[in-house]
């Protein structure tokens, strides 16, 4: 089915924002807040961290930090029915941009990256893939997009957190 370059462009920019959105809140929030939705790579499995956790951090088990941030959504619509949740893609940062948005977090200075190049330094994939793909390439929004698209009962999914 072919999609009018309007309609993508507007799902591609709320997708963005989002997700931007979901990145200022998390660097505004600490410990203390409630949890964000992580998912352990080696362990295929998802769970709960604090959402001020910068991912890549470690995981449930195995060795080192290889666990990111999961975006899940509920493909029903309705994030109360967890039968209905899907992973819809998973996030990881850069090193440098990881380690200065834990100063940030510290109380340091924000982070020096402006949001362009933080786009460049926040990395992107589905669960069935190995490749991580920048956020801001025409793929790394195509991944972070394609949820929005309404299910097969014609629901619109929705983002769920813990």
């Amino acid at each position: 089915m072919l999609v009018n370059p309007s309609i993508k462009l507007a799902l591609a920019g709320t997708a963005a924002a989002a997700a931007i959105f979901l990145l200022i809140r998390s660097l505004h929030t600490g410990s203390t807040q409630p949890g964000a939705f992580f998912y352990d790579v080696s362990a295929r499995r998802l769970f709960t961290a604090p959402e001020g956790s910068v991912p890549p951090i470690r995981g449930i088990d195995g060795p080192g930090d290889d666990a990111v941030r999961a975006v899940v959504v509920s493909i029903s619509g309705n994030p109360s029915d967890k039968a209905s949740w899907r992973v819809a893609y998973l996030e990881r940062y850069s090193p440098e941009l990881k380690q200065q948005i834990e100063a940030s977090q510290a109380g340091g200075p924000p982070p020096a990256l402006g949001r362009g190049s933080s786009a460049t330094h926040r990395w992107v994939r589905r669960t069935n893939e190995v490749e991580w793909t920048s956020l801001g390439s025409e793929a790394g929004e195509r991944i972070v997009s394609e949820w929005t698209s309404a299910g097969t009962a014609g629901a619109t999914p929705v983002i769920c957190t813990p």
